[in-house]
């Protein structure tokens, strides 16, 4: 029961983080209703996706990474695709989070030289000390991500407590300036649910216990719903479309959030304290991504006969986002976006294919997610679509978000 309470926090902890930080930067201009909407239907489609992979690990061994259940039913073809796809999906994903947490942290640093090299040893400094309990292992990754996410649950409640009362019904029911933004924003809120790269992970911890493992999904998903229709209400409901969208144009950064939320309600507290969760909770996210990389890594790594030691897999974990992080310091909320689309693939379209053709081998295994071949087709067709949508932006066929 401890490890599946460990588990299901390391689910809502990587989840509560980078997503649900860029929510209202890319859905200023959709409108609190239309934002529920969204939010609710991509909650149903990713922990369904999730379950799926439930489903797979009962015919699986439970050191599986995604690279090896592909192969079995793909053969190398599965594997090198689902493995490729799933590290650049990964450091997407990190360098977005390594580039909102130098930004963060660089707003409680003095100055050294000038901002910029303020915000590179800002994230040199987040991805040394937090990057330390990935190298170490998953126990680690449990220990601190429990303390972490205490700490992100009472900064949350403080924020709500001091945003709820300040909230302006008249922003709650505005409309979206455009509502094809709604389609723009589904791969960086797809995100806000993305913890499915810590599955093998979360498998292996808890030893192949398929109904631990479910639970941890189903209640480590139900938490971060609650949290984000909570977080959206506030932000919402305190910033009307106008100021906000003048305000992020700025600053499409999580400091031009905080900035946005101090200029409307003129409350250093307020805003401190919003920059106080969002680092928590960006922590919480690059620890539960991190620690999913590493393993992917670890996993190819072990296929190709290459023993690497976990000093060795940090770095190669590590650096590239790093990098990333100083020659791109606003680059959060596009990388969230590219990452989105890799995700798609990841999480909805290779679950989708592998869970398939194991229903055709072993139509006779104990647990088995609903919905049969259906829900399969329309999650398999809104995950396709999900992966186009950066294409159809670039196009000019959908308008951008915000950054």
């Amino acid at each position: 029961m401890n490890k599946t309470l460990g588990s299901t926090l390391i689910v809502a902890g990587t989840t509560i983080g980078g997503g649900m930080l860029a929510m209202p930067l890319t859905s200023a201009g959709i409108g609190f209703g239309f934002t529920m909407v969204l939010l609710v239907a991509l909650w149903l489609l990713l922990c369904f996706s999730a379950l799926l992979f439930v489903e797979l690990y009962q015919n699986a061994d439970s050191d599986a990474g995604i690279g090896t259940l592909a192969e079995k039913y793909y053969g190398t073809f599965g594997r090198v695709v689902s493995t490729a796809v799933l590290i650049i999906f990964l450091y997407a994903i990190l360098s977005a989070y390594v580039s909102g947490g130098s930004s963060l942290l660089a707003a409680f640093l003095p100055t050294i030289v000038d901002a910029e090299t303020t915000t590179r040893l800002a994230g040199i400094l987040f991805v040394v000390v937090f990057g330390a309990f990935v190298v170490v292992g998953t126990t680690s990754v449990d220990a601190v991500n429990r303390l972490l996410f205490s700490s992100k649950i009472l900064a949350f409640v403080l924020v709500l407590f001091l945003l709820l009362p300040k909230i302006s019904f008249d922003n709650l029911l505005e409309m979206p300036i455009d509502k094809f933004l709604l389609i723009s924003a589904s791969p960086v809120f797809f995100t806000a649910f993305g913890f499915h790269a810590s599955i093998p992970s979360l498998n292996k911890y808890l030893e192949g216990n398929v109904k631990a493992l479910r639970i941890s999904i189903l209640v480590g998903t139900a938490i971060p719903l609650i949290a984000y229709v909570l977080w959206q209400l506030a932000t919402h409901g305190v910033l009307s479309q106008t100021e906000f969208l003048a305000i992020l144009e700025k600053d499409p950064t999580l400091n031009g959030l905080a900035e946005a939320i101090h200029q409307v309600t003129g409350s250093s507290m307020i805003s401190g304290t919003v920059r106080v969760f969002s680092a928590l909770a960006l922590v919480t996210s690059f620890l539960g991504v991190a620690l999913g990389l590493l393993e992917a890594l670890e996993d190819l790594f072990k296929r190709v006969n290459i023993h690497a030691g976990r000093l060795t897999l940090g770095a190669l974990t590590f650096v590239p986002p790093m990098l990333f992080a100083f020659f791109y310091p606003q680059g959060f909320v596009a990388a969230l976006g590219y990452a989105g689309q890799m995700f798609a693939f990841y999480a909805i379209v290779l679950p989708i294919a592998m869970v398939w053709k194991l229903r055709q081998q072993s139509p006779t295994l104990p647990y088995k997610v609903k919905g049969g071949s259906l829900s399969l087709l329309i999650a398999l067709i809104i995950g396709v679509f999900i992966v186009i949508v950066p294409f159809l932006i670039d196009a000019g066929l959908l308008p951008k978000v915000v950054g």
